[in-house]
């Protein structure tokens, strides 16, 4: 069956969403994870333990704090509508914010064990070299942690396009502005057009597969030229 111009645009948006959330969490995530995968501070337990909730919490409820805290009367929704700013539930700018948080794990888990995996002796080496913190870190920890960061693009994009919960419950079902692809095979399915749920639901299987299928065969390469570098 054709999909309707209302297919279409949620397919658009869901893309546009998930490639902000993913090049955001990428750049904002990476001194997250380094921090992470270097420190010994108290602090590792318990903002692991945040970056990790998304894991396990119900994305409604997730989702409802969010809306609450950045709802006009919130915390931080009060303080962004002193400063001027549109508030961010039911915008699109609202949806990346969400996504972003709730793809957080999905992102920074990925970079971590890279970063973890490599070991200090690649750094250790490059200091004997007189090579600065800036340098080690982009001309030695971020090309050896390129499967990691290839891991944490695909998990972070798939996942932010698979969302439900937490962005109709950030968004809601604006057309065009917030009905993103999930959404609109929930409205499909309430409107009992099965044919075009149907449609939409396997388009999201045949990426999913897609997705899983080329990350664990990446992973199989990376692990054979690892092996073969060992020699």
């Amino acid at each position: 069956m054709l999909l309707s111009s209302g297919d279409w645009t949620a397919i658009w948006l869901t893309l546009k969403l998930a490639t902000s959330v993913t090049t955001l969490l990428l750049i904002l995530g990476t001194p997250l994870a380094w921090w992470l995968a270097r420190t010994s501070s108290w602090l590792k337990a318990p903002i692991s333990a945040i970056v990790a909730m998304p894991l396990i919490l119900p994305p409604t409820v997730l989702g409802f704090y969010l809306l609450i805290f950045l709802s006009p009367n919130g915390a931080l929704g009060h303080f962004l509508a002193n400063m001027g700013l549109s508030p961010l539930p039911f915008s699109f700018s609202g949806l990346i914010l969400a996504s972003m948080i709730y793809s957080l794990p999905f992102v920074i888990q990925p970079l971590q064990n890279a970063f973890v995996a490599m070991g200090n002796r690649p750094l250790e080496v490059a200091a004997t070299l007189r090579a600065s913190a800036w340098d080690r870190f982009i001309h030695v920890a971020l090309p050896m942690a390129k499967p990691g960061y290839l891991s944490a693009a695909v998990l972070g994009f798939a996942h932010t396009v698979g969302e439900f919960g937490v962005v109709l419950m950030m968004g809601g079902n604006i057309e065009g502005e917030t009905r993103v692809l999930s959404v609109q095979i929930y409205d499909h399915v309430e409107a009992l057009e099965y044919a075009q749920a149907h449609t939409l639901s396997l388009l999201m299987v045949l990426f999913a597969f897609v997705v899983l299928a080329f990350l664990y065969a990446t992973q199989k390469v990376n692990k054979q030229k690892a092996h073969i570098g060992s020699w």
